[in-house]
């Protein structure tokens, strides 16, 4: 039995052995080791003083100098980097020598041409930093009609998205320029050239949110009006024409999220998002602003885009018309009942003769305009006449669903 005892002790310690040996080309084994010698150094030296013992009291000082020896092996364990903040780099950036601004430049204020070249970095700093909101309520319905025509200039916002991204882009013959068929344009998200065809690969390109709406709902607006929110999903600032792929993978993705596989684009797309919800009176949530701070840390001089958009409706401030002019018979009576005011003396003396009042000139009698009636637009896109304006032959407040001055905007099915 106790040969057998020695023998288990053997294989004991040549495995602590081989296991000490493998620790020692790990920076955490080694520091266990090192611990392991002070105590057990530390033990056997004090009970060598106080036995006596000279063989206990040098194992536990070989076990010390040991335990010593490791422990100035183990590395330093580095300080946790912590993130820069926004508010260092909005600090430093107004630290550096900024570009002179002309003294007429607006401020900052929602509802108004609100991006004119000022610093992404400080704009992002006056946005509100809150919590998502649920997206409880959303749907593309509560922005408005899609792609509606808010600039009334008769064609749709994804048409004149493509018009302004497509180089020489080539329209259908017969739309006033309105309906895109084809071009190409350098697609920001992947920093390749994509080309465009109506029919063909439509259904590849994308009229991207920059700001998605989903993003946007649950960020404040839901809280807007339903006329500015049809205004922030067609509002040129918030779009770009994009592939469907990276608008599919982006979804309603945020910068904390999401950003463009193309990292030249990516500071111009933060700062435009920062536009966009600045405009809007928008908030970020707290991982989102790190990550717009982040991105922003290589470019500290990065500029808001200029929006050259007409501003967002604001309720708060009434429209005022310019007062009615007067008619030429309220003109000419007002005339025959107040005389005019003497003249000075000295222009009485050098005119010879006062002028005489001028006849009034009779208003020509306009045209009859050719009449048209169309029962529905159907029948208006059959007699070639759609999309009828208002003022023009045949437009009616029936056929203008939207009310938005166009008339029979899209052909029916058949």
């Amino acid at each position: 039995m106790k040969s057998k005892g020695n023998a288990m002790r053997k294989v004991g310690i040549a495995a602590a052995v081989c296991i000490s040996l493998v620790m020692l080309f790990f920076p955490t084994g080694r520091a266990v080791l090192a611990l392991g010698g002070l105590i057990w150094g530390g033990v056997h030296v004090y009970r060598g003083v106080k036995t006596k013992e000279r063989k206990t009291l040098g194992a536990g000082l070989v076990a010390l100098a040991v335990g010593i020896a490791l422990a100035g092996t183990v590395p330093a364990t580095p300080a946790t980097p912590q993130p820069p903040s926004a508010l260092s780099f909005a600090r430093s950036a107004a630290d550096a020598p900024q570009p002179e601004k002309p003294a007429s430049q607006p401020a900052l204020t929602p509802f108004i041409h609100s991006t004119r070249g000022g610093l992404a970095l400080a704009a992002l700093e006056q946005l509100d930093v809150k919590g998502r909101a649920p997206k409880t309520g959303y749907s593309r319905a509560a922005f408005g009609e899609k792609w509606a025509d808010e600039d009334h200039n008769g064609c749709d916002t994804r048409n004149d998205i493509l018009k302004r991204d497509l180089t020489q882009p080539q329209f259908k013959p017969g739309t006033r320029n309105c309906v895109v068929i084809s071009g190409d344009f350098s697609n920001p998200y992947t920093g390749k050239t994509e080309h465009f065809e109506r029919g063909t690969t439509a259904s590849a390109v994308s009229i991207d949110h920059v700001v998605a709406l989903s993003d946007a709902w649950q960020k404040g607006a839901q809280q807007l009006p339903a006329s500015v929110r049809t205004a922030l999903a067609n509002d040129p600032l918030n779009l770009l024409a994009v592939d469907s792929d990276s608008n599919s993978e982006k979804s309603d993705g945020d910068a904390a999220t999401w950003l463009p596989r193309n990292k030249a684009f990516r500071c111009e797309y933060v700062a435009t998002q920062i536009a966009v919800k600045h405009k809007y009176h928008l908030w970020v949530t707290a991982a989102e602003k790190t990550a717009m701070a982040t991105v922003l840390s290589g470019c500290t001089q990065q500029t808001l885009p200029v929006d050259n958009t007409l501003p967002a409706p604001s309720l708060d401030t009434p429209q005022t018309l310019p007062p009615p002019q007067p008619s030429p018979a309220e003109t000419n009576h007002s005339s025959t009942e107040s005389p005019a005011a003497p003249a000075p003396q000295s222009l009485q003396e050098t005119s010879p003769a006062p002028t005489p009042k001028p006849k009034p000139q009779q208003t020509p009698t306009p045209a009859p305009t050719k009449q048209a009636y169309y029962p529905n637009c159907k029948a208006a896109w059959d007699a070639g006449a759609a999309p009828i304006h208002a003022g023009e032959p045949g437009y009616s407040r029936k056929l203008d669903h939207n009310g938005d001055g166009v008339a029979c905007e899209k052909r029916p099915r058949s």
